[in-house]
């Protein structure tokens, strides 16, 4: 499925290929909740890191956070400088795929039949995770990828 997306701004603009599109995985870690998680969580999607085109590329930037350890992550956090609207996250650890926050994402997402709440320790209580009865929760990562989850409910594209 081609995604298109852009920032609040307009500055900046992009495309990308996604066979996992569907928005259902919440994390509640505390990077991805103070950058781009206004409900208290974000949700990125995955797609395919080789066909992302962006316009106003002079208008990105990237944060790398830092870890509870002090070292710096891997993962960039790529974010207009304009406005500050969190578009992706790409890391070289895992060069092909590009995770696009799915908050970015003007193309309509198809509606999730399940939620996988992620990252639950990191919670603050404030944050009510609203979970369904098929959902699934994991107080870290869970126990299968983007790819697998798609694979299961048969929405492979």
């Amino acid at each position: 499925m081609l995604l298109e997306g852009s920032c609040h701004c307009r500055a900046v603009r992009f495309s990308v290929v996604s066979h996992s599109p569907v928005p259902f995985m919440r994390c509640y870690c505390s990077i991805c909740r103070k950058t781009a998680g206004s409900g208290g969580f974000a949700i990125n999607l995955g797609a395919d890191f080789a066909t992302l085109k962006v316009q106003g590329q002079e208008h990105l930037s990237v944060y790398r956070a830092i870890m509870e350890d002090g070292h710096e992550s891997s993962g960039q956090r790529h974010f207009c400088k304009r406005c500050g609207t969190a578009l992706w996250l790409w890391d070289p650890t895992w060069p092909e795929l590009v995770h696009p926050h799915a908050g970015a994402v003007d193309t309509p997402l198809p509606t999730p039949p399940s939620v996988t709440h992620m990252m639950l320790s990191s919670k603050p209580a404030w944050v009510e995770a609203n979970v369904g009865d098929d959902d699934r929760e994991f107080d870290e990562y869970p126990d299968e990828s983007l790819a697998e989850w798609h694979q299961r409910h048969g929405l492979t594209g």
